[in-house]
């Protein structure tokens, strides 16, 4: 539970409902792994948010993590974020570390901060549906909404931070 006392998925209905964002919430099996649950929820993989924590150090901001959102059908590049940060290393954060940040448990980790030192990058892949997909704090819920809504009220920065797609 956050500093307000709601948990992560309360929060992002909330600034759904406040944001006038066009959603619906899918309640579903408890699953995390992308392939997985683009088939659980009947999707193009394509259509899935993936939010990644990672950990970035040097190249001048020290040690941070920031939150990556790719394509659900593609894997992060992380020479692509480096760059795109400025960092000279960067990694998966561990799963404690990112539970620790966001509260949520991996594969429930949305495409959406509410912490100041987790800023959000997302790579404009993700605006080829006009419908996105994302676990959404909880392994058993999803949202589907309208990806102009949901970059509207995520706020991301954009670079180009997905590999190619495979195949």
């Amino acid at each position: 539970m956050s500093e307000t006392g709601l948990g992560t998925h309360e929060r992002i209905i909330r600034l759904l409902d406040e944001g006038g964002a066009r959603y619906r919430v899918v309640e579903h099996p408890a699953e995390g792994r992308s392939e997985l649950i683009a088939r659980i929820r009947g999707n193009d993989p394509s259509q899935s948010l993936k939010a990644i924590v990672v950990a970035l150090k040097g190249g001048g901001g020290g040690e941070r993590v920031v939150m990556a959102v790719v394509p659900g059908n593609r894997r992060l590049d992380m020479k692509a974020l480096r760059q795109a940060t400025g960092a000279q290393k960067a990694g998966f954060a561990p799963p404690e570390r990112a539970t620790a940040i966001t509260g949520c448990v991996m594969g429930a980790v949305p495409p959406f901060t509410f912490w100041d030192e987790l800023p959000l990058m997302a790579d404009p892949a993700i605006r080829r549906n006009r419908e996105v997909c994302f676990n959404a704090g909880r392994l058993d819920r999803s949202i589907f909404m309208d990806v102009g809504d949901y970059e509207r009220l995520a706020r991301p920065q954009f670079a180009v931070i997905a590999a190619p797609e495979e195949g």
